[in-house]
Order: C-alpha cells, then sequence, then structure tokens
C-alpha cells in the first residue's frame, strides 16, 4: 500500500508541476506583451509623434502660415486675412485680428500696399508631440502705389504652432 500512496503522491506533484509551469509561462507572457504596449505607448509612439515625417509637417504648417500671415493685397484683404486666420490657434488670432483689421487693413487699402512673401528657408528648432517651433527665412516683395517697383526685403521669423485636433496651428509668429 505504502507504494501505491507514493505513486499517487508523486502523480500529483507532477499534475502540480505541470500546472504551475503553465501558469508561470502564461502570467510571463501576459507580462512580457504588457511590458512592449507600455513601451510602445510609452516611448515608441511618443518617437513615432516627433520623426522626419512630424518634422515636414511642422515644417510645411509654419511655411505656410508664414505666407499666409505676411502675403497680402488691398484687393484681396478679406480673403487674405481669412486665409491666415484659418492657421492660428484662438490664443493668437485674438491679436492678428485686432492688428489686421486695425493696421495692415487700412494701411493696404490707404497705400495699396501688396505684399507677397516666400519662404527661403525653413528648420525645426523644437519638436513635441504637441508643439514645435520652427525658424523661417522669409523673402518679402512689397510693392505700393507710391513705390510700384517691388521692393526685397528678407527676414527671420520664429514659428511657435501647437497641435490642434490633428492639425498645426500657429501660436505665436515673433520676427527675429
Amino acid at each position: 500500500m505504502k507504494v501505491a500512496g507514493a505513486a499517487a503522491v508523486k502523480r500529483w506533484t507532477r499534475r502540480c508541476l505541470r500546472r504551475w509551469r503553465a501558469i508561470l509561462l502564461t502570467t510571463s507572457l501576459v507580462a512580457a506583451v504588457a511590458f512592449g504596449a507600455g513601451y510602445f505607448y510609452f516611448v515608441y509612439r511618443v518617437d513615432l509623434q516627433t520623426d522626419d515625417a512630424a518634422a515636414q509637417q511642422v515644417v510645411t504648417a509654419a511655411s505656410d502660415g508664414a505666407v499666409a500671415l505676411l502675403s497680402y493685397s488691398p484687393d484681396t484683404l478679406d480673403h487674405d486675412f481669412a486665409n491666415a486666420r484659418s492657421r492660428l490657434t484662438d490664443n493668437y488670432l485674438t491679436y492678428y485680428r485686432q492688428f489686421a483689421d486695425q493696421v495692415v487693413g487700412p494701411a493696404a487699402q490707404r497705400g495699396r500696399v501688396t505684399t507677397t512673401a516666400s519662404v527661403v528657408r525653413a528648420a525645426v528648432a523644437e519638436l513635441q508631440p504637441n508643439s514645435a517651433v520652427v525658424l523661417v527665412f522669409v523673402k518679402q516683395k512689397t510693392a505700393s502705389k507710391q513705390k510700384p517697383e517691388p521692393i526685397v526685403t528678407s527676414s527671420s521669423i520664429r514659428v511657435t504652432l501647437t497641435k490642434v485636433n490633428s492639425s498645426w496651428l500657429i501660436e505665436r509668429f515673433d520676427p527675429m
């Protein structure tokens, strides 16, 4: 009887060990998947949000925004200002609307001033998943009723952008 009892204990011990191995293997697998998901969410996902494609989106948004803010004509002022406003955050929009309506618009109408901007070069200075700073080098041609021959000027602008509903909008526009 002792031999049969010892065999039963051995079988029971083997079954328990097999169960514990399965439990340990399953737990290890779940932990590895959880670690991988956590790594993706906290590290790799952030890297994807600041990769070369994101940098290109930011440069494009800053460049297009700079051109929109700095280009206008007295004949298309409302359209030009609307185009510029669509590229701004609510914070900067308040300032821009007041500046455009009280300073730029009247001066452009009165002097028949036409300004055309083009981006010569732009580069990312800072890039985070939801904010960025881009340095934009701009060439502007300005003509008016008094000076019909365009005057060309160059300037550099620090453009701060914020991601709003998956679109990069201008938060600050600081000539340097």
